[in-house]
């Protein structure tokens, strides 16, 4: 422990250090109490310097607990000072005695002037002496020819912190720069003189080893010959149990390289403008056919079929099931007989069961069913239809040709049979192409304004917004909306009006119901005179709130969803911005982007939020409906969506909600980028990956399902208005009409011996048939047939396959080198041992998906034969401008490497399209299964109606129970009041042509019918029966739901609906 007085001393001692006094701090380290020895001072300014620099040091330091210096830190500073003096000193002598030596040219003094100024004397070497003083004389005379004028003092830097300086005139020594310093540059420095016999003392060591290496060459290349050896035999041995140790790891490094080296290759063939044929070469295999695809094939085959059969069902049963809803909907209303109901639910309840199984599996198996003599006809029906999927051109006329009501039906049936509802990427592909050139065609051809779109019904719009809702895009608006719809829809606290007169009437409404008294208030209102009331205000202020709150969730929703978007839809929101700016220059990008939002928000997604129910977003039970409010609350979210979406704010009629304008403008600019982006997206040629040879290097055929019915329709659409489609004579679709002739009828479509002639219901049993769907595979009627019929396009595609099956067997770098070279007799057997194995392969592939005879027989051709038959069809191509002998037949290799990569590109797809499809079967099959369980409701409905009329005299319940049974009461009784009864308890408000006093001779009998629900209201005047009329207790609820508050009996009793209805039910059902 310090005693007292040494801790006042090192607080003394560190004021002085602070305050840079050096003076000041040699009197403190002088004080008894700090007992600090061996302080000099002339030493003054260094122990100032050094002291100062240890404080500092320690008030770096974060892990000191002191941020002073003590007695035992200040003893250790003041020592280091002096020994930092004492090595000034020691340099200062062998600067001066050197330099001095070498001014007196006293050479025989350098050794000993060395030893005795350096710290180790042992590093002098004495046989040196003479060297180290010829080389210091050099340096000194080298050093002073710089000088031109030079002062007496020498400067010393020590530890690259403290400069200490003597002056060799008047031996004056100094750790302070000293006034008018100049420095004694002519003289070699310490660290100059030291450099210059270390540096000497090492090269003659060098020089001495080398000699011996030199004497014993022999000895050392037999020592490192041994080492290496060792060294190598040690090395390889312990890599080669590395080796062993580590098994497993090696293999998974050799087959990460070579994984490396095969990815190299491959983006070499994707990436490179002209693979080299060695790399083709290692990638044909993968142009071979395996059974996984023929079976993959199949699979999507099946289910493409499966599915477009179940869309055309479900719609069959849909329209169905609607009109049922409405002959119900009669029925309620004593419009028709519950006879004709229970007709139609024969029909459905037979289309349910029957008719789809009949739909399903009935003559599905294409053109091998029919008679031998139809052949020909369908097999040119297949060309007709190739040639109307693959050339939009032709229904894109046609459609416009056609009335809009003909048109609609036209493309819901035909249209999108044709394209199998885009269940693949090559139909979804055609169609988009058929969209494109139909929307550019009515544009070009019908839009006259901008707003034309906006404003009209664009058929081709119609036509996209109805694929994209129907069975594929369903899906992508569930995920888009039926989360926050089906919030809205289960928050039964929400409630959104924004019609002032109806929250207006709804209040009075609820003030006469609840009170049974009639309000005082008037009964119909302006919208300035309901916005006068507080209730109403604050009401709609409460509605505005909640509708800004839930509109919010959904235009989220919509916005953070873009990519679930259909990539169909959006292409064609590009089509039609791209199109109207090209016919419409001067457009502003805000006029083109609401005609795209008028697309993707007002067409496509708003009815699905008003009316989620039809369109499926949310899932309902049978029987199961939106009641008004939830219904009214989506339709007011849609208004705000749709005002924003086109930019237009509430104005005139709705001024009341002009608070909102704000939130509109707001939300616009969100739904402004949103349109935009939704706009960029590739063509359908890179997103597909289709171009014009894809057709003739996939698989299998493209196959359509379509009923004779549609197939005789189409034909007799074509010849219709075959002039303004295909007017040349010379036109494929003329030619292709022109060999189909007459427009056949069903029963010579099917042939002789389809249906008896004696049949008493032949009538019916053609309509039946006509509706029989049938698999057509299409076919171009300009395919590959023989040698003969080719042209340059297929002449590429045989030598393409007949370059694979050569560069697989005979090695070379360029294909003129394999072409020129002759195949050796093994590569003749490697050769036909593959196409043996080829041939094994055909064999079990499946009819459809052959190749043409043509091919085969090419296949089956020797190597050598094969390489002929390159060289000449390279020939004709390199006529025909699409090959060169230039750069070695390069085109041609491009085109397979093409092959290659769409190849691995269209197995991708498949799968992709397998488990879309597998999804959408799934989506359709629930979708029938709801259909199935409506259709069990409405029999339930007509059952339950039956039992009714079976129990006459008794009073009906309004709802059923969950059994589907009635619940019966007796009948009530009749009830009479007098007009001024009536009149006091404001149900009846005024008589036309009578007296208010007059009131009491007029009297109603109100008696509750069989049916339920219906009140025959007789009137009497005097006791006089006057007249009779029927009330329904269900149109007095829908007059009350439109906000009627005053109606009409027999055309002259003004009467109060909401008392009457709160009459009613007191009366007759005790509520």
């Amino acid at each position: 422990m310090h005693s007292f007085p040494g801790v006042v001393a090192v607080g003394y001692i560190n004021e002085a250090i602070d305050e840079g006094n050096p003076l000041r701090t040699l009197e403190t380290l002088l004080l008894p109490t700090a007992n600090i020895s061996d302080v000099d001072p002339a030493h003054a300014q260094h122990y100032q310097d050094v002291l100062y620099h240890a404080k500092s040091q320690k008030l770096r330091d974060s892990e000191s607990v002191s941020k002073v210096l003590w007695l035992d830190e200040i003893q250790q500073a003041v020592d280091e000072a002096n020994v930092d003096e004492d090595r000034a000193k020691q340099w200062v002598t062998l600067v001066v005695d050197v330099n001095q030596c070498l001014e007196g040219k006293k050479s025989s003094d350098i050794l000993s002037v060395l030893k005795s100024s350096t710290s180790n004397a042992n590093d002098i070497i004495p046989e040196c002496a003479d060297k180290y003083y010829d080389a210091l004389v050099k340096a000194k005379e080298l050093k002073s020819e710089r000088v031109s004028s030079e002062g007496s003092w020498l400067k010393l830097n020590l530890h690259e912190k403290y400069d200490y300086y003597y002056n060799i005139d008047s031996k004056e020594s100094s750790w302070v720069t000293p006034e008018s310093c100049l420095y004694k540059e002519s003289w070699l420095t310490g660290k100059e003189i030291e450099a210059f016999w270390k540096g000497y003392k090492q090269r003659k060591e060098y020089m001495h080893r080398r000699q011996m290496f030199i004497d014993n060459t022999d000895s050392i290349v037999k020592i490192q010959s041994w080492f290496r050896m060792a060294t190598a035999r040690k090395s390889y041995l312990s890599r080669l149990q590395y080796f062993r140790d580590h098994n497993n790891e090696i293999v998974k490094i050799q087959s990460l390289l070579r994984a490396n080296k095969a990815r190299d290759d491959y983006k070499t063939l994707v990436g490179s403008e002209n693979p080299p044929l060695t790399v083709i070469r290692k990638f044909v295999y993968l142009l071979d056919q395996s059974d996984l695809d023929f079976q993959e094939e199949l699979e999507v085959a099946r289910l493409r079929e499966e599915v477009v059969t179940k869309i055309r069902a479900n719609q069959q049963l849909e329209k169905d099931l609607n009109l049922m809803d409405i002959k119900i909907g009669l029925l309620v209303k004593n419009r028709i007989t519950l006879e004709d109901v229970i007709s139609h639910s024969k029909k459905l309840n037979k289309k349910k069961g029957g008719e789809m199984e009949i739909l399903s599996n009935t003559d599905n198996q294409g053109i091998k069913s029919l008679s031998k003599e139809r052949r020909k006809i369908l097999e040119t029906y297949q060309q007709l239809f190739y040639l109307l999927q693959t050339n939009p051109l032709y229904l894109a006329k046609l459609i416009f040709q056609m009335p809009q009501n003909k048109s609609t039906k036209f493309m819901d049936t035909v249209i999108f049979t044709l394209y199998n509802y885009a269940s693949n990427q090559r139909e979804e592909y055609l169609l988009l192409k058929l969209f494109k050139t139909a929307l550019e065609e009515e544009i070009k051809s019908k839009v006259d304004q901008v707003q034309d779109i906006v404003t009209g019904n664009p058929t081709v719009i119609k036509m996209v917004v109805s694929f994209n809702r129907g069975a594929r895009g369903q899906n992508t608006l569930r995920q888009l909306l039926a989360p926050v719809v089906k919030e809205i829809i289960d928050d039964k606290s929400l409630i959104i009006n924004t019609n002032p007169v109806e929250v207006y009437k709804a209040w009075v409404n609820q003030l006469e119901t609840q009170t049974g008294e009639a309000s005082k208030l008037p009964y119909d209102v302006t919208t300035e005179q309901a916005l006068t009331y507080p209730e109403v205000k604050n009401k709609l202020e409460a509605s505005i709130e909640n509708l800004r709150r839930v509109t919010d969730k959904v235009l989220n929703s919509i916005i953070s969803s873009l990519d679930l978007l259909p990539y169909g839809l959006r292409y064609i929101a590009k089509v039609l911005k791209n199109s109207i700016h090209e016919k419409f220059p001067d457009a502003t990008e805000d006029e083109l982007l609401k005609i795209v939002g008028n697309l993707l928000y007002y067409r496509y997604m708003n009815p699905a939020i008003v009316a989620p129910d039809g369109f499926d977003i949310i899932d309902m039970t049978a029987g199961g409906q939106i009641n008004s409010d939830q219904r009214r609350n989506l339709g007011s979210v849609a208004k705000v969506l749709q005002h924003a979406a086109s930019n237009k704010l509430f104005e005139g009629e709705n001024e009341h909600l002009s608070s909102m304008n704000n939130y509109l403008s707001e939300t616009y600019q969100e739904f402004r980028k949103y349109f935009k982006e939704a706009c960029n997206v590739p063509e359908p040629e890179e997103k597909f990956n289709m171009d014009k040879y894809t057709d003739l290097v996939t698989v299998s055929k493209p196959v359509i399902y379509i009923s004779i019915e549609e197939i005789i329709s189409t034909h007799s659409l074509l010849l219709e208005h075959q002039d303004a489609i295909a007017p040349e004579k010379n036109d494929l679709l003329s030619e292709l009409l022109g060999s189909l002739g007459e427009v056949p009828t069903v029963e010579s479509f099917l042939g002789e011996g389809a249906v008896d002639p004696n049949d008493p219901n032949k009538a019916n049993t053609l309509s039946q048939l006509s509706k029989t769907e049938i698999s057509l595979v299409l076919t171009s009627k300009y395919d590959i047939e023989d040698s003969e019929a080719i042209d340059s396009r297929s002449l590429m595609i045989k030598t393409k396959k007949l370059i694979i099956d050569v560069i697989r067997n005979q090695p070379g770098n360029t294909l003129t080198e394999i072409l020129e070279t002759p195949a050796t007799a093994q590569q003749e057997v490697d050769h036909a041992t593959d196409m043996v194995s080829r041939a094994m392969i055909d064999s079990r592939t499946p009819e459809e998906m052959k190749h043409s005879q043509s091919m085969i027989e090419d296949a089956q051709l020797p190597l050598e034969q094969k390489k002929r038959k390159i060289q000449r069809n390279l020939r004709t191509l390199e006529q025909t401008g699409h090959v060169s002998s230039e750069n070695k037949y390069q085109d041609i290799l491009n085109e397979i490497a093409k092959d290659i990569r769409n190849q691995r590109i269209y197995r991708k797809l498949r799968k992709a399209e397998l488990a879309k499809l597998q999804q959408t079967l799934n989506a359709l099959n629930k979708k029938a299964a709801f259909y199935e369980e409506q259709i069990n409701y409405y029999d339930t409905y007509i059952k339950t109606c039956l039992d009714n009329l079976k129990r006459k005299n008794t009073r009906r319940s309004i709802k059923l129970d969950g059994k589907g049974e009635p619940k019966g009461v007796k009948r009530a009784k009749p009830v009479k009041y007098t007009a001024a009864k009536l009149h006091e308890k404001g149900v009846l408000l005024d008589i036309d042509d009578l007296q208010t006093n007059q009131f009491k001779n007029v009297t109603f009998d109100i008696i509750a019918t069989e049916d339920v629900g219906i009140f025959d209201v007789r009137s009497k005047f005097l006791g006089v029966e006057m007249e009779k009329v029927q009330l329904n207790i269900q149109d007095l609820l829908q007059m009350q739901y439109e906000g009627v508050a005053v109606m009409k009996m027999f055309d002259k009793v003004k009467v109060n609906v909401n008392l009457l209805i709160y009459l009613l039910n007191k009366k007759f059902y005790g509520k």
